[in-house]
């Protein structure tokens, strides 16, 4: 079978050139059923970072995220012919819904690949958008599965490939964002934050920004567990990530589209990072000169500003929709400066809310997990609770991991602490107590396997 990638980029091969002005005509194509959303003042965010902060709402369009934008621009202009083979798409959920909305729409019939793990809710608006003229297809655990079963869907039956970034048409429509931000700000922004998967909304947004507002500044923030553009600007093009993390499945990708990765490398800058890579001084603000950078976020830091979207704005953002946000609370601003921070989704099932909480905890250090290896005897437990626990620490979590007649026995315990502060004064009760305790560091084997 073909590789999915090198067929996309055949299919690409002979499209105009990723332009302000073909945003510009991607902007009249999808005017007469895509409705501008809304750019809203963030008076909490402007007193947390000084600037002054909008968010522009994608998840308030009609499948509550940017994707619908280029897969009805790409799909509107294929030909009577093309239209009637129907089309293709791979997804992790949102262009999925995109691409569903636009079949039904037009009338035309598609089958959409989405993996395994691509949360219910979605899945079952992908249905609800398209109705009875989309197929939906589960196959696979990652996004990189459901692409090469569309490519193969395409090769079989002649149908047209919509794909979610490396098209410039996909692009083009994203880009469009771009062009609502400037009218309805009436201004050039200081600083876009643009949220990172594929990279075909960064290359739309940038490049219509680096032509007509060439002194706003471009900040990508992408999940740290699938960092697949930091990894192609340092290498000097696109790479395949050996493994990454599917939690922010709207941006889990392994490797960003060679359409994208041609734009967003000729927008200069570099990258910022909180590993091994230079991070960016305070005094180098990428809110002046139209200087461009790149940054990762830790899935933890994601959760955490999804809750606080939520609680203080009631915004329901997905995890790949608040990843901009996430980007500008780590990111050193020019006081005063006009920040717009793009909400790119709001597809998040409800049932993943316990996960983000957990994810949220242990990212602000306030929920640890231990092996502790309990004599089997009376008051052990009592002992445990009064000799280590501070007074503010909670057990979230208690669960023998052997449970035979031996005379100790490991148990798994979950303590949420009142401080992350606490984490120090509870390691010295530990290691004065006579009980053996072991802090299970996250992201470890044993961390990932026990918990």
């Amino acid at each position: 079978m073909s590789n999915p990638l090198d067929v996309l980029d055949e299919l690409s091969a002979s499209r105009p050139a990723l332009s302000a002005d073909e945003i510009d005509a991607a902007a009249k194509r999808i005017a007469d059923i895509i409705e501008p959303t809304p750019l809203q003042f963030s008076a909490r965010l402007t007193a947390l970072t000084g600037a002054q902060v909008y968010l522009k709402r994608e998840d308030f369009s009609a499948v509550r995220s940017y994707k619908l934008r280029g897969a009805y621009n790409l799909i509107v202009q294929l030909t009577a012919a093309e239209k009637a083979a129907g089309v293709v798409a791979a997804s992790a959920g949102n262009h999925a819904q995109g691409v569903a909305f636009a079949c039904k729409a037009m009338g035309i019939v598609g089958r959409i690949y989405v993996p395994t793990t691509t949360p219910k809710q979605k899945r079952d608006r992908i249905r609800v958008h398209g109705g009875k003229f989309v197929e939906l297809i589960a196959v696979g655990e990652t996004y990189d599965a459901a692409a090469a079963a569309a490519v193969a869907d395409v090769e079989r039956t002649g149908a047209t490939m919509v794909p979610p970034f490396d098209d410039v048409r996909t692009a083009a429509g994203q880009g469009t964002i771009a062009a609502e931000i400037l009218e309805q700000l009436g201004t050039s922004p200081d600083l876009v934050v643009v949220p990172v998967g594929g990279g075909g909304c960064l290359a739309g947004v940038g490049t219509y920004l680096r032509d007509r507002s060439p002194r706003t500044g471009i900040l990508g923030v992408e999940p740290a567990g699938a960092a697949s553009m930091t990894a192609a600007l340092v290498a000097g093009g696109p790479v395949t990530l050996p493994e990454i993390d599917p939690f922010v499945d709207g941006a889990a990708v392994r490797r960003i589209g060679d359409v994208p990765f041609a734009a967003v490398s000729n927008f200069g800058g570099r990258v910022v990072s909180h590993g091994s890579l230079p991070l960016l001084t305070a005094t180098e603000s990428p809110g002046g000169a139209g200087a461009f950078r790149i940054m990762q976020v830790d899935e933890g830091a994601i959760c955490t500003t999804m809750l606080d979207l939520y609680q203080n704005e009631g915004i329901i953002a997905e995890p790949a929709g608040a990843l901009a946000v996430t980007g500008l609370s780590e990111f050193t601003v020019e006081p005063g400066s006009t920040v717009v921070c793009l909400i790119s989704g709001g597809n998040n099932d409800v049932s993943r809310y316990g996960e983000i909480i957990e994810r949220s905890l242990v990212h602000r250090g306030l929920k640890h997990y231990f092996l502790v290896d309990f004599p089997q005897e009376p008051g052990a437990l009592r002992r445990f609770l009064n000799e280590v626990l501070g007074p503010d620490d909670d057990i979230t979590l208690f669960e023998y991991v052997k449970r035979n007649n031996r005379e100790t026995g490991a148990a798994l315990v979950g303590i949420e602490l009142g401080a992350p502060e606490g984490l120090g004064p509870l390691q010295e009760r530990i290691a004065d107590s006579p009980i053996q305790c072991e802090r299970l560091e996250p992201g470890s084997p044993a961390y990932r396997y026990l918990t």
